[in-house]
């Protein structure tokens, strides 16, 4: 594993799965999310973004979070293993929620200075509706995958436990 995709619905733990596979591994850790995002959540321009995402990909290594579904084939191409976070949407909304009263009116430490933590009826509805929306397009992806690229799908606390345990040896 040296080329690392880390993808979910939001809340699923991507951010911090890549944290600690890129502390394991030795592996730069790149979380999408604070790069896409400027101050006050402005967005990156799309081609500014395609072009930004096609570099570091280019890289020798990397543990990369983020969804992002303009560029999600780019990285899909260049990884070596995905991992999927396929945990149940009331889990992943639990989290958001958790994660909004702790940063509120603050910025969460993996995102730009100007972002600072909210939560939107928007942003809930998509983690809603991943189940039904998103995910089958993922798992068709997933399902297309060139040989020897490996799929790692992860659907409960327990096996993201149990996966890092061994990753650890």
């Amino acid at each position: 594993m040296k080329k690392i995709l880390v993808i979910g619905s939001g809340g699923a733990g991507k951010t911090t799965l890549a944290a600690q596979l890129g502390q394991m591994l030795g592996i730069e850790v790149v979380h999408l999310d604070s790069l896409y995002w400027k101050s006050d959540w402005v967005e990156m321009p799309k081609p500014e973004w395609k072009t930004l995402v096609e570099q570091l990909v280019g890289r020798e290594s990397w543990v990369m979070d983020g969804n992002y579904s303009g560029t999600i084939d780019v990285r899909f191409q260049a990884c070596d293993t995905v991992i999927f976070l396929d945990l149940p949407r009331l889990v992943c909304l639990w989290r958001v929620f958790k994660r909004f009263l702790k940063y509120r009116n603050v910025n969460r430490p993996d995102m730009p200075v100007g972002c600072e933590e909210k939560l939107s009826l928007e942003f809930v509805l998509w983690i809603w509706n991943y189940p039904n929306e998103t995910r089958p397009k993922i798992v068709k992806m997933l399902g297309e995958r060139p040989q020897g690229r490996q799929l790692i799908r992860l659907r409960s606390r327990a096996e993201i436990k149990t996966f890092l345990e061994n990753v650890k040896r």
